[in-house]
């Protein structure tokens, strides 16, 4: 997936970075099968892209099959995120299976665990 300077223009201002990272955080969705994951990500990576920010960096973003089940309208970084996400077919792929968590704390440690979903009942013929 290419993203380009149009991305940003449109007020996707994380979506470069976040595409940077997009093969480490698909390593990180894949690992969550062994239990929760972290990735230490660069301060200075987000204030350089948005340095006016004043609602913070942190997130938390709960997905599946490519939508947010928790509100993330007041975080640029967590849509960003998710826009990314739903453009990569291995990500889309793992959230069909699977509801995911993804959290930025405010030292920048980026985690991902897996949410526990209902079982299936399975169809009575």
């Amino acid at each position: 997936m290419n993203f380009s300077s149009f991305d940003t223009a449109i007020g996707k201002v994380y979506v470069p970075l976040w595409s940077k990272y997009r093969p480490a955080i698909l390593q990180l969705m894949k690992a969550t099968a062994d239990g929760p994951q972290q990735y230490k990500l660069f301060s200075h990576e987000f204030k350089s892209l948005n340095p006016k920010e004043k609602k913070g960096y942190s997130f938390t973003l709960q997905a599946f099959e490519g939508k947010a089940q928790n509100s993330i309208k007041n975080s640029t970084i967590a849509q960003d995120l998710l826009y990314v996400l739903e453009g990569s077919e291995k990500a889309s792929g793992l959230m069909k299976v699977d509801a995911y968590e993804f959290s930025l704390d405010k030292q920048f440690v980026f985690r991902v665990k897996k949410l526990v979903t209902a079982p299936v009942e399975p169809e009575v013929v």
